[in-house]
């Protein structure tokens, strides 16, 4: 990295797999890697101020170019110093593109050469969105990590469209990197090429040649099977600068973070930690905990006790009830609890690698998550209280 305050550090690779323990500094601090990266689309972590993120260990969270654009408008942003002095949250920010709405928004998107033209779903009111727009957006928002503008199509499809789409990703990222002028901001280019690996790695390799500072692994988690994901991951990886940070886009199960890790991914972000907080759903080490089951009504226990945070002393008990009674502190909680796990998932990750034992530590996760439902006592979630 050759702009001033950036610097990525390789410190070690387990020697019995790929994981790979980093760090990325940046002006507004470092970034222990593995990291996994909270999702505030709209400058928020959904229903948690930024300093209970912080407190959950999060270096860095994500915002969205696209939404940010349309409300309240990157102008507005930029007049009030940015994303870092609009939102309170002072560490690092990531802002996406603006490409992953080429697929979640496909019905609402016209996609040329020189642009995609979007059709808001917030109000009807067009917005285009070309290479530089998106570099533009991103200069006001002032972020610390850009991504480029890619073309990103929903699984399975044909070849000829994966190409496509692949080949306009390395000519935007092209036009990006061209279009990029502010100093204290990096970009990093985004792997298209579906589940084809002929074509992941000729798309790898041209991007390469581009030399950005970072790579993400895009395209995934939009319709394949985990195993073809995990797969896509695995020929992808070795195409990419060992001397750069690599991001698996949009991919956040546990599971699949563990997968890719051990094959040598960096960096994660995912709704699912958030969501799934927000509908009584828990992530343990033994599994999910669905909290609007029955059987949590007079349950003492933390939901995982030794996920520690100010909040983690709450029974089972008492969080299902904020949900059955409709309470907004639970999915608050809920969420909180998530966002813990997930921060203590990538530090014990990073534990793991530094002692060349991550192969043990990713046995021992998978054999709790891999547990049947059953043998934990779980049922149907309960209609009523």
């Amino acid at each position: 990295m050759d702009k001033p305050g950036f610097q990525f550090e390789l410190l070690h690779v387990d020697r019995h797999c790929g994981a790979r323990l980093g760090r990325l500094t940046t002006p507004r601090g470092a970034i222990d890697l593995p990291a996994f990266m909270p999702v505030g689309t709209a400058a928020t972590v959904k229903g948690v101020t930024f300093d209970l993120v912080e407190q959950t260990g999060a270096q860095i969270v994500l915002a969205n170019t696209y939404h940010l654009a349309l409300r309240p408008g990157a102008d507005v942003i930029g007049e009030l110093g940015g994303l870092h002095q609009f939102s309170g949250w002072k560490r690092p920010i990531l802002t996406d593109s603006g490409g992953f709405q080429l697929f979640s928004l496909a019905s609402r998107v016209r996609i040329t050469e020189e642009r995609a033209t979007f059709q808001s779903h917030i109000d009807g009111r067009t917005l285009e969105l070309s290479p530089e727009d998106s570099v533009r957006i991103q200069e006001q928002l002032g972020s610390d990590i850009a991504m480029v503008l890619d073309h990103l199509v929903q699984l399975p499809a044909s070849r000829a469209v994966i190409e496509d789409a692949a080949d306009r990703t390395v000519r935007w990222a092209k036009r990006c990197q061209d279009a990029h002028q502010r100093p204290d901001q990096i970009q990093f280019a985004i792997v298209q090429g579906g589940l084809d690996a002929e074509l992941r790695k000729k798309n790898a390799g041209e991007l390469v040649q581009l030399g950005f500072p970072g790579y993400a692994i895009g395209g995934l988690s939009v319709g394949e099977r985990p195993e073809e994901m995990v797969e896509a991951v695995e020929l992808t990886t070795p195409c990419l600068p060992e001397t750069c940070p690599r991001y698996l886009m949009g991919v956040g199960r546990p599971q699949d973070i563990l997968e890719s890790i051990r094959r040598g991914v960096d960096m994660f972000d995912c709704v699912m930690p958030t969501r799934n907080g927000r509908n009584a759903w828990a992530f343990t080490d033994d599994g999910p905990v669905k909290l609007r089951n029955s059987r949590y009504r007079t349950d003492p226990l933390p939901v995982q006790a030794d996920v520690v945070t100010p909040w983690s002393h709450l029974s089972r008990a008492y969080l299902r009830h904020l949900f059955m009674a409709d309470e907004m502190l639970g999915p608050t909680l809920l969420s909180l609890h998530n966002l813990a796990y997930y921060q203590r998932l990538t530090r014990q990750s990073r534990e793991a690698i530094a002692n060349d034992s991550f192969l043990d530590f990713y046995r021992e996760r998978m054999a709790g998550w891999n547990r049947d439902p059953a043998e934990l006592g779980e049922e149907k979630p309960a209609t009523g209280d």
